[in-house]
């Protein structure tokens, strides 16, 4: 980012923006919204991956707003090559194809993209279209400056657990991949999740998750019994929940309850069931992601006696949730999701479903 003189004359930092977009009309009118913000500085409006990879070679920019559906190589296509080329600069899909349906949009978030916005029709970017979009930025550079990190820790000699459960929104699926990824099959612990995601995306989350993580991954049910090395993913009208039952398995619940947070599904009420259930040896992760989900269920995680550890700003799209948690003092271990998965795989205890 660039520095800027306020009204006091001190400086601040402001961030620089990127807009690939092979549309005219679009780059003019995602330009006028940067540029007009007196928030952000337009760093350039390219047509292509190409030129958007080569400008990234010798110009650094915080923000990259990516069209999808772009001659000679698509915006899925060039995202890995444009995170890799960025430096850390966080990508905001905004095209039409966005809301085609959600596979297009599940793959561009599994691939790294920070967040995604449907693009109007020509002619239609009047309207609330620009503050919404700034929104967007304004939500991302917020959660993005930099404050004290806490100690990073390792856990040396990390406790058994019988379960684990991982909470994340922004930018939480390409986290989640790179974490399962680590894991290997002789991990059998259940792995409930809980991802900010609309309803009608779970299904393709799902599914995808199976594939990363190399196990079944399935939309949790209503009292349906927890079997040990699967992935059961909190639906995206409900919170996930888990109970003992008589027998002494262990069943999924699903709630509505609203959340002291807003979000459906809920992180909190997540871990504070599985703390109920699993107590000490319930392992907790929180991803990055927007807000503070999260925060109250690690009280409950470390009440029971259960091990919490967050992902590192450093590999957060955003470091609110995680940051919340362990600016709280209740992260035993800060990591990388690789390292993440890396500290799990090297646990050796057996399951309990």
């Amino acid at each position: 980012m660039i520095p800027r003189s306020d009204s006091a004359g001190s400086a601040r930092r402001v961030p620089r923006v990127l807009i690939v977009d092979d549309s005219a009309v679009a780059r003019a009118a995602l330009s006028r919204f940067i540029s007009g913000s007196g928030r952000f500085d337009l760093a350039a409006a390219l047509p292509d991956a190409q030129r958007a990879l080569a400008f990234l070679r010798t110009e650094p920019v915080d923000f990259i707003l990516l069209d999808l559906i772009m001659p000679h190589q698509s915006g899925i296509e060039a995202l890995p090559e444009l995170l890799k080329a960025g430096a850390g600069a966080r990508v905001l899909v905004v095209s039409s194809s966005a809301a085609e349906g959600a596979a297009v949009t599940m793959r561009a978030l599994a691939l790294g993209a920070a967040d995604t916005l449907v693009k109007p029709s020509i002619g239609a970017f009047a309207g609330r279209f620009g503050e919404t979009l700034l929104a967007r930025l304004d939500l991302l550079a917020a959660h993005g400056v930099n404050r004290p990190l806490p100690r990073r820790a390792t856990i040396m000699t990390p406790p058994p657990f019988d379960a684990i459960a991982i909470g994340a929104s922004t930018g939480g699926i390409h986290a989640l991949a790179s974490l399962l990824e680590q894991v290997p099959a002789t991990i059998t612990q259940p792995i409930f999740v809980t991802q900010h995601l609309p309803p009608s995306f779970s299904p393709y989350y799902a599914a995808q998750v199976g594939v990363f993580a190399k196990r079944p991954s399935s939309i949790a049910h209503e009292r349906r019994r927890v079997v040990g090395g699967e992935v059961l993913i909190a639906p995206g009208d409900a919170h996930l929940l888990a109970t003992m039952q008589p027998d002494g398995h262990i069943a999924t619940r699903l709630s509505q309850t609203p959340s002291p947070t807003g979000n459906l599904p809920s992180v909190d009420p997540m871990l504070t069931s599985l703390a109920q259930t699993y107590g000490p040896r319930l392992l907790a992760i929180v991803l990055t992601g927007m807000g503070r989900d999260g925060l109250e269920g690690a009280r409950a995680v470390r009440a029971a006696g259960g091990t919490i550890v967050v992902q590192d700003r450093e590999s957060s799209v955003v470091w609110g949730m995680p940051g919340a948690v362990a600016e709280a003092g209740l992260a035993d271990a800060v990591l990388a999701p690789q390292e993440i998965g890396t500290m799990i795989a090297a646990r050796r205890t057996g399951a309990r479903g």
